[in-house]
């Protein structure tokens, strides 16, 4: 597949679903893939991209902010709390926001650095026990938790169940942010984008319909 492949199909869906053309942002997930293939891609005008490891990002978007204006970062995977300072003096946007600690550790970091990134917190849907994130009925207070820190959290991410029908949980994210008050819904990849704007998703994470199957590290 391809960039314009995934833009096309998001306009299309963002009219079907009788959503502004343009209110779904789509980010292109660059984990694990080589610089050619990410410059490839800026080089096309995409400008938002996500990456899972603080590590990974770090060894390769300074060099491209260097040459590419207006980029956008945004940390999809989890976050150690001591790797919390390199993450927010790199990224833009974290979206995997699961735990008070790493809360308060941000709350911190923010008051030294000035700054802080635009935060989603993550949100276990289906309650699995091997994913993080918060549960549902925690949700409510762990952002009223939050905002006591004055963090700028700004919507909810998740990941449905691999086996589950994913528009019940797209759903459920939608109305547990409309009811804290949360404009912003990170849901949705490559199999299931569509479905996520059907439900109100706002950004999009997709990786390997754009840049190809993802090329394993060396040792």
């Amino acid at each position: 597949m391809s960039l314009s492949i995934i833009q096309s199909r998001i306009a299309a869906e963002e009219q079907r679903a009788g959503r502004p053309a343009g209110s779904v942002r789509l980010i292109a997930v660059s984990k694990v893939q080589p610089d050619e293939r990410v410059k490839a891609v800026l080089q096309q005008g995409q400008r938002i991209f996500g990456e899972n490891r603080v590590q990974e990002a770090a060894g390769k978007w300074p060099d491209f902010r260097d040459s590419f204006d207006g980029v956008e970062l945004h940390l999809l995977g989890p976050l150690q709390t001591n790797k919390t300072r390199q993450a927010m003096e790199l990224f833009d946007y974290f979206h995997t926001l699961d735990r008070l600690k790493l809360a308060k550790r941000i709350a911190i970091v923010r008051d030294e650095l000035g700054r802080c990134p635009e935060l989603f917190i993550q949100v276990n849907t289906g309650d699995e026990s091997q994913k993080a994130g918060i549960s549902p009925e925690d949700t409510d207070a762990f952002v009223a938790e939050c905002r006591a820190l004055e963090l700028p959290v700004i919507g909810l991410m998740c990941i449905p169940p691999v086996d589950d029908e994913p528009a019940e949980h797209f759903a459920l994210l939608r109305d547990l942010a409309e009811r804290n008050g949360l404009s912003e819904l990170s849901m949705g990849m490559s199999g299931d984008f569509e479905c996520a704007i059907a439900q109100g998703a706002t950004y999009v994470r997709v990786g390997s319909a754009i840049f190809g199957d993802r090329v394993a590290p060396t040792a």
